[in-house]
């Protein structure tokens, strides 16, 4: 631990765990999206993801927390995150958020992606998704050569500045987290500048980077449900994440199918080398 938020340092072996929990929760997330499609309902993708998690011997981590009732936070259109999966079918053109994470040996990986149903309805549609991804790769990106975890958020805020300028707003008062032997663990890892620079970055250190983005003004309210944040300003939303670990010889992004190698070279870093491979 570090800190005075007692930041949890990962060894090794435990970061081979974790990156075992981030693969199979991207296989999961590839699964979604191959089945994602007009006239399926979050609650069908959600039972999928539950029943392939479970198959493989791993344990959903949203289902029960604080009692959250689904596998999956599927949040649709004006909905940013936190959305319980229904009964109402997609349609084409819907933008679907599906954020997940699963538990392997007690180790935990979260990690999101947006979806377009089918044609996209609008260019600014299709640059919402596309912003918040690049945002999200911009803040995984600066972790590779930050000294504190606040850089990470400003390097977000920069990116989604220079791509879309005002167009888009961040969702504040959330943003990621530590991660490990609990889903949700200290440092807060915001999605903009803050006053406070956050601890320092330090190998062992694994981080949910999840950028929050929204067309137009960022307002928002939380339903009666006290889960669903829906956007009131008119616009649309996305979410995208990553679980990521920072070793010795770079970082190694746990819920990329490769690691986040493609991406991380393209930015002049290297990666780790993955232990699972």
């Amino acid at each position: 631990m570090i800190g005075r938020e007692r930041v949890e340092l990962k060894s090794p072996e435990q970061i081979a765990l974790m990156r075992r929990s981030g693969l199979l929760l991207s296989r999961v997330h590839d699964m979604l999206a191959a089945e994602l499609r007009p006239g399926i309902t979050p609650a069908q993708l959600d039972a999928l993801a539950e029943t392939m998690i479970r198959d493989e011997g791993a344990t959903p981590n949203f289902k029960g927390y604080h009692g959250f009732p689904a596998t999956l936070c599927i949040s649709v259109n004006e909905v940013v995150v936190h959305g319980i999966p229904g009964d109402v079918p997609f349609e084409a053109g819907d933008v679907v958020s599906i954020d997940g994470g699963c538990i392997v040996e007690g180790w935990h990986s979260d990690a999101a992606r947006t979806h377009i149903v089918g044609a996209p309805r609008s260019a600014a549609d299709e640059r919402l998704v596309e912003v918040t991804r690049e945002a999200l790769w911009a803040g995984i990106v600066a972790l590779g050569t930050a000294r504190r975890v606040g850089e990470i958020g400003a390097a977000v805020e920069d990116r989604v500045a220079e791509l879309a300028g005002e167009e888009l707003s961040h969702l504040e008062d959330f943003g990621g987290h530590g991660i490990g032997t609990a889903m949700h663990q200290p440092p807060d890892v915001m999605n903009y500048r803050t006053r406070t620079k956050g601890p320092a970055v330090r190998p062992g250190m694994c981080l949910a980077i999840e950028p929050m983005l929204i067309q137009g003004p960022g307002d928002w309210v939380l339903e009666d449900d006290d889960w669903t944040i829906r956007a009131t300003g008119g616009g649309r939303a996305a979410h995208e994440e990553h679980s990521v670990a920072v070793t010795p010889q770079g970082l190694l992004v746990l819920t990329a199918a490769d690691g986040g190698a493609e991406r991380l070279r393209a930015a002049g870093l290297a990666p780790a080398p993955d232990p699972i491979a």
